[in-house]
């Protein structure tokens, strides 16, 4: 007999006998996503086969089939606004210490939160600040070492 098939097979598997695959790529970024979460790590649609057009996932948009909406990162915000506000160079501490935590909770979270760039902007505005405050303090004491009239008795200065 020439059969090519090896004996004892019996025809392609039947749908309850084939394994769910472990993941699958999504369909609209190609991220690859376990098979049992049904929204994609990377950009938030649904990533279920059959499951249609992506919906945007941004703010105030939900993905397709009740999937996880996506949110801005509080720790943004508030970056952004100290980094603005500036509160005599407290803000810019804040704005550099927040738009960092909101960075790594950004990225843990895997596309299912937004806000990286209002944290950058936090980050680079806290920057400008302390860029400022120590401007501020090199232009402070090159006045005072270069007045003639100065006096650290007159300041009540320790030394």
């Amino acid at each position: 007999m020439s059969d090519d098939r090896p004996n004892g097979w019996a025809g392609p598997p039947l749908p309850q006998q084939t394994q769910p695959a472990a993941s699958r790529q999504c369909q609209h970024c190609g991220w690859p996503t376990p098979a049992a979460e049904p929204v994609c790590r990377n950009c938030g649609t649904d990533a279920r086969l059959g499951a249609g057009r992506f919906a945007p996932a941004g703010p105030g948009h939900a993905p397709a089939a009740g999937g996880l909406a996506t949110s801005t990162n509080g720790l943004a915000i508030a970056s952004l606004v100290l980094g603005i506000l500036w509160l005599y160079w407290v803000g810019s501490i804040l704005a550099l210490v927040f738009g960092y935590l909101a960075r790594r909770q950004i990225a843990q979270r895997q596309g299912v939160q937004g806000g990286r760039g209002l944290a950058t902007a936090g980050i680079v505005l806290g920057w400008v600040g302390v860029g400022f405050l120590a401007l501020f303090i090199m232009v402070a004491m090159v006045g005072l070492a270069t007045d003639p009239t100065y006096d650290a008795k007159a300041l009540h200065l320790p030394f």
